[in-house]
């Protein structure tokens, strides 16, 4: 029994970990945010993502997330919301300032509109994810850890779902920041910020288009 429970986590970690970590509006944004901003100021931003997912997965547990998207008018405002926010976080991310490569991120002076997306937009970004809801719902349904007992197996799924979470989201920050040693050159380092927002874009783009 332990066994196959064992084979049926590795295999939902299989599914979940390209499904849930390709590139979407969430991933992006933490990769943008990460490049523009360092780690340590997105820190804020990268808990408020992993909060709102993690609710997200909650949603799809219980059952909520379905009813939820079923009604025409929810599912308009969460993906408006999302769009609205999108839009404003790639804006933000394209003009952020470049700061020099001998100051830390937390020790570069800037005015306050330059400050990374803080826990709220996370929150309000990841609970508004079409993605989201499409990717932790198709791997949710999809897979059972312990067939026999609906309670356990609803548990360890979103336990297991949980770390997924917390790593794909952490991988995508980090990954970002990569991007910040190469950020010295303003010039460079303004193309780098306006192509990870046009990615952001472009990752709204292609979630609103599964969705039709």
């Amino acid at each position: 029994m332990r066994k196959v429970m064992i084979e049926n986590l590795l295999l939902l970690w299989l599914a979940a970990l390209p499904l849930m970590g390709s590139p979407g509006p969430a991933t992006i944004s933490l990769a943008a945010s990460g490049s523009a901003f360092g780690i340590r100021p997105s820190l804020g931003y990268l808990g408020g993502i992993i909060t709102g997912t993690i609710a997200v997965l909650l949603l799809v547990a219980t059952g909520i997330a379905t009813a939820l998207l079923a009604h025409p008018i929810a599912g308009q405002v969460l993906t408006a919301i999302a769009a609205i926010y999108i839009l404003y976080l790639a804006w933000k991310i394209a003009t952020a300032p470049i700061r020099p490569a001998s100051k830390p991120a937390h020790q570069t002076q800037a005015s306050p509109k330059a400050k990374a997306p803080d826990f709220r937009g996370g929150v309000m970004l990841a609970i508004a994810n079409p993605k989201a809801f499409a990717a932790i719902g198709a791997v949710y349904a999809a897979h059972a850890i312990a067939p026999y007992s609906a309670w356990l197996d609803n548990t360890l799924k979103i336990a297991a779902l949980a770390l997924v979470i917390v790593l794909v989201n952490s991988l995508w920050l980090v990954f970002g920041a990569g991007f910040a040693r190469l950020l010295s050159d303003p010039r460079f380092g303004r193309i780098i910020n306006i192509l990870f927002a046009a990615l952001l874009i472009a990752s709204l783009a292609m979630a609103l288009l599964s969705l039709s």
